[in-house]
């Protein structure tokens, strides 16, 4: 089909909000995106797989990609296209198939695609309740619309293969978990626009914490984006159960201490206090067991030559990247940072809690609770 036309197979169907065609979102903003990201990872943290696939309409583009962490190993397989049919959520090696909405997916990367790529995978996530839906992300700076985007999240387990450089890791529900998310709308991507107004700004300032984690039989999800200023613009606790006739719990406003680490902008590990979870306050301490340098590689924003939404030519464009991840934790840790890690809390009722997720955090120009006054400074 001519990539330049409006009609698309998802026409066919009743799903159209606007009197434009499927293919063209209701805004005209350049920065308007979708996207799907998951990660993967076994309770021991041996290693840490990031994957996702974005389409971005009014840049006519669509990519995917997919980052795994082993020891001092960072492998990245990527693609790109010019975005065709939004109904074809494929890029290259990367396939995603929805098998089963909300509740099931399946991913594939297949090897040897390109041929220099030492990564593949062919892996099936469930989730045994439906997603939580996460506070609206709105960010006005000086005039200028940053963010206005959607995004649910959930966790679940991963069965399946991923391949490593030529090993074949078995991935079994009892061992590896998982977060995805969805989110759409609008964010920065494609190609640097001019700062106008915004010279110097980060595009998200301050703090960024986003950690969701599975205990078994409930998740508890951590979110907050806190301004240099103090002020937040988004937060959320929430303690899902996967017993889908168990309320939610809503925990109340998260209050967060880090553990820095010296002459970086990395944490050891956080604690994270819920003074009004219902049954009585809870401490999540945090403890990070693998580092997945996501800003390296995958598209989110540190390389210039490749970032999400970013024009790579008419034809598909398929590479492989290898890292070290001693080499590259000096420029990923001025990106977002994604981690596997430990949780364990003490509940009042029910006693001691561990689970496994993801532990992601971000600090972009000053955040002077930290002791970071300039956009390059690092931690004491």
């Amino acid at each position: 089909m001519n990539s330049y036309r409006s009609i698309s197979a998802w026409d066919d169907f009743p799903v159209h909000q606007t009197s434009e065609y499927v293919r063209h979102p209701a805004t005209s903003d350049r920065n308007f995106y979708d996207r799907y990201y998951f990660n993967l990872h076994p309770s021991g943290g041996e290693y840490f797989a990031i994957f996702g696939l974005g389409q971005y309409p009014n840049l006519g583009t669509t990519d995917a990609y997919l980052a795994v962490t082993r020891g001092d190993d960072h492998l990245v397989v990527r693609a790109s296209k010019p975005l065709v049919d939004r109904s074809d959520i494929s890029v290259g090696p990367v396939r995603i198939e929805v098998v089963e909405p909300l509740r099931k997916l399946r991913v594939i990367v297949e090897p040897g695609r390109p041929a220099d790529s030492q990564l593949g995978m062919d892996v099936t996530w469930t989730s045994p309740v439906d997603p939580f839906e996460e506070p609206r992300q709105y960010l006005r700076t000086r005039g200028t619309l940053v963010f206005d985007t959607q995004r649910f999240a959930q966790l679940g387990r991963w069965e399946g293969t991923l391949s490593v450089d030529g090993t074949d890791i078995a991935v079994t529900p009892d061992r590896c978990g998982g977060a995805r998310d969805r989110s759409w709308g609008v964010r920065p991507v494609g190609e640097k626009q001019p700062d106008g107004i915004r010279q110097n700004l980060a595009a998200l300032p301050g703090m960024w914490n986003y950690m969701p984690a599975d205990y078994g039989d409930h998740w508890v999800i951590y979110l907050c984006h806190e301004e240099p200023d103090g002020n937040r613009t988004m937060q959320t606790g929430m303690r899902v159960w996967t017993d889908p006739d168990r309320p939610r719990d809503y925990l109340g406003r998260p209050e967060w201490a880090h553990d820095p680490v010296s002459g970086t902008r990395l944490l050891s590990g956080s604690h994270i206090t819920f003074p009004e979870a219902p049954g009585g306050p809870i401490t999540v301490h945090v403890e990070p067991l693998a580092t997945n340098f996501i800003s390296i590689g995958a598209g989110y924003g540190v390389e210039a030559d490749w970032r999400h939404g970013m024009w790579q030519g008419e034809e598909l464009v398929e590479q492989a990247r290898a890292y070290k991840v001693s080499e590259i934790r000096g420029l990923g840790q001025y990106g977002v940072v994604d981690s596997v890690a430990r949780f364990t809390y003490d509940d009042p009722v029910r006693g001691p809690q561990e689970g496994y997720g993801l532990y992601e955090h971000g600090f972009f120009g000053p955040f002077p609770k930290l002791g970071l006054t300039d956009r390059g400074d690092l931690f004491d």
